[in-house]
């Protein structure tokens, strides 16, 4: 017997284009109006932090090793992320020797329509000038726009101890919420122990990303009722260029289970470079028959499906639950429906409703 159960209301249509998020956009001839309204998040931090290697290695696809050879930035870099991946958004690389409130700079223009402010530390430096500059900045910003989200990546972790890890973020936190107390200042930053050569710095920008999603919950709901029907364990909504991932499901998130399903798609996106694309084509060869299934030696089986062009659903589940694979299938199609039309730019008004069937 299956049960019957009406999910993925319509009420749940919500336009992701105010913030950056919608159908595929037309990269060439874009309106130069049209690329600075897009939501910016800002790199800070104090020089040779690490600031242009996490944007080369999170949205560039460059080797972590290849950033030893990266030139100290020395002025403002836009980079318009959404020419190459369904994350669309600018990201402002600012140079550590910039005064950003100078007051021949117009900082209280390009506040205005930015999202989110991420400020790197280099965990293995001195923490003092820069958590000065962390409060400096917090403080000015905070006048101007009280709506931009404070991200504080502590970086370069990866020279450090477990225990000097956890020892740095709490002195790091500690000291930042109580200088911010003192000052009345009503901010709560989030904090990140980050490296690119794991992917620690990939799940703290898709933390950051997720916050410029006004419909997260709404993502979140329909990978809940999804994973639920489908007796899976765990799934991600991912960006396939960048790897970071838009949305999960409520169940906490696993490193080693994200990472897990962070390679598969390096896996699916290489093998299907090599054997699905035809001698003149370029591009990832993901398209919409992209799909995937890896059973592991755990007894747990990692499953792939393409959503959209830019997007898949990654999802770990135990091998004994993959009997009925049909079943999952199906469900994923009324998933992605629904997908489709939470990030359709024209909100539908009429009460239309999928059915996903549960499994006994």
């Amino acid at each position: 017997m299956e049960d019957n159960y009406e999910e993925y209301d319509n009420a749940f249509v919500g336009n992701l284009g105010d913030m950056g998020y919608g159908e595929d956009t037309q990269a060439a001839g874009e309106p130069a109006s049209q690329i600075e309204n897009k939501p910016k998040i800002f790199l800070m931090g104090l020089k040779r932090s690490g600031k242009s290697s996490i944007q080369k290695v999170v949205f560039h696809k460059m080797l972590p090793n290849e950033t030893l050879f990266l030139e100290s930035t020395s002025k403002v870099v836009k980079n318009d992320i959404s020419n190459s991946s369904f994350v669309q958004f600018q990201i402002w690389d600012f140079p550590g020797q910039l005064d950003f409130f100078d007051p021949s700079f117009d900082y209280e223009y390009i506040l205005n329509n930015c999202g989110a402010i991420v400020f790197v530390i280099d965990a293995q430096d001195e923490i003092i000038e820069a958590l000065q500059k962390l409060h400096q900045t917090i403080a000015k910003v905070y006048q101007i726009n009280p709506n931009i989200h404070f991200e504080v990546f502590i970086h370069k972790s990866d020279g450090l101890s477990d225990d000097h890890k956890i020892d740095r973020q709490r002195d790091i936190q500690q000291k930042t919420t109580e200088e911010l107390a003192d000052a009345n200042i009503n901010v709560h930053p989030s904090f990140y122990v980050t490296s690119i050569y794991d992917h620690s710095i990939f799940e703290a920008f898709s933390k950051v990303i997720q916050k410029l999603i006004p419909q997260l919950p709404t993502l979140e709901n329909l990978l809940d009722v999804f994973i639920s029907r489908s007796r899976i364990e765990k799934a991600f909504l991912v960006d396939v260029v960048s790897k970071i991932y838009v949305a999960t499901d409520n169940s906490p998130v696993d490193m080693q289970t994200y990472e897990l399903c962070s390679d598969m798609i390096d896996v699916v996106i290489d093998v299907s470079c090599i054997y699905g694309l035809k001698e003149e084509e370029e591009g990832l060869g993901y398209d919409q028959e992209s799909h995937s299934v890896i059973k592991l030696n755990n007894g747990m089986v990692l499953y792939l499906k393409e959503v959209n062009k830019y997007l898949a659903l990654v999802c770990l589940l135990r091998e004994t639950n993959f009997d009925k694979h049909g079943l999952i299938d199906y469900n994923f199609i009324c998933f992605k429906k629904a997908i489709e039309e939470v990030f359709s730019r024209k909100t539908t008004k009429s009460g239309t409703k999928k059915t996903i069937k549960k499994a006994n």
